[in-house]
């Protein structure tokens, strides 16, 4: 007598069309990132700049990153079958755990890299070099601003916090964040090299441009792993359905509840409870149908429903003689007894 709720509660259209909004966000970035991929590496190149060399990959780890969340946009959303019977939401997930790796290993590796190997060589910068140096950086501060500025438009619309619940947006708007950062802390290692003639300075410049990377990789990595090995849904979500399950007069008591997060807007609850006693079969199907869309209608993401229903006079009879017997198994399970709705 088991069954599960398949109701898509935020409709196809709606999910839809977010991700077309965060495909367009994540277009915008990586074609800001290319541009300015290319136009640090030349002036890096020809400037000799540590920093701006250091933000160059940057934006090459950038632009990887977003190929990798149009991936994840593209593949996350395909429908359930035989082999993955909850779907690929996980996927969203995977994708997003990649990027963090390319930020880390293409961004933050690359700047320390570059800082020590500064600090080594003790490079000169001509004037020209310092002047194409912070014409690029200008220019990428504009763009990356830009990209920036359309993210958390984004993440407005979808209801803020709420927003970035969607890894890729998240990690475009953490990318694009700490580009800005990262900008900004290059022109100030720049510009304290020219005064100075230190190149400590720009030295320093890069080794904070790596170290920010790899705080950001960390993060980004830690909640798609969270994500990825079954993290429980919200507290507010996990509260509204014990409150509801408990709200119901033919629940006696909710046994067990557990929640997993299946992707972006697909959660499974699975909840053991014992019903009043004296209900047949046909009554415990009705009641289990009922309470299934309540919930979905309650919490509209939980869209993979499982319930244990167990009648609570079996229950107790059954507690009570396992505790007689002096056995450690008082579930319901052990007596045969129990029913799945």
């Amino acid at each position: 007598m088991s069954r599960k709720s398949s109701k898509q509660p935020n409709g196809p259209g709606e999910a839809d069309g977010a991700d077309r909004r965060t495909r367009v966000t994540v277009l915008v970035a990586l074609g800001a990132n290319l541009v300015i991929a290319a136009a640090k590496a030349v002036g890096g190149v020809f400037a000799g700049s540590p920093a701006l060399l250091s933000e160059a990959a940057h934006s090459v780890a950038d632009s990887l990153n977003e190929v990798f969340l149009l991936a994840a946009l593209r593949r996350s959303r395909r429908p359930a079958d035989k082999r993955h019977p909850f779907g690929y939401g996980k996927e969203r997930f995977f994708w997003s755990l990649l990027a963090a790796v390319g930020i880390f290993v293409m961004g933050g590796c690359f700047s320390f890299f570059q800082g020590f190997e500064a600090l080594r060589s003790d490079t000169q910068e001509s004037f020209e070099g310092y002047i194409a140096g912070f014409v690029v950086l200008g220019i990428a501060l504009l763009a990356e601003g830009a990209s920036l500025l359309r993210a958390l438009h984004q993440v407005r619309k979808q209801g803020g916090a709420q927003g970035l619940r969607d890894p890729a947006l998240r990690t475009v708007v953490a990318e694009d964040g700490t580009a800005v950062l990262g900008v900004t802390l290059a022109i100030a290692g720049m510009g304290l090299h020219m005064a100075t003639g230190q190149v400590v300075w720009e030295a320093s410049a890069s080794l904070a441009i790596g170290a920010l990377l790899v705080c950001v990789a960390f993060w980004l990595g830690r909640d798609a792993r969270d994500q990825l090995i079954g993290q429980a849904a919200d507290a507010e979500a996990s509260r509204k359905i014990r409150a509801l399950l408990n709200a119901q007069p033919e629940i006696d008591s909710v046994e067990s509840l557990l929640t997993m997060q299946l992707g972006l807007d697909s959660t499974l609850v699975a909840a053991r409870i014992d019903l009043a006693p004296g209900m047949d079969s046909e009554e415990v199907e009705e009641i289990a149908v009922r309470i299934k869309r309540s919930l979905a209608h309650e919490v509209p993401e939980a869209d993979q429903i499982f319930l244990d229903v167990t009648d609570a006079a079996t229950a107790r009879r059954a507690a009570r003689d396992g505790a007689a017997d002096g056995r450690t198994d008082e579930s319901p399970a052990a007596t045969g007894e129990r029913g799945g709705a």
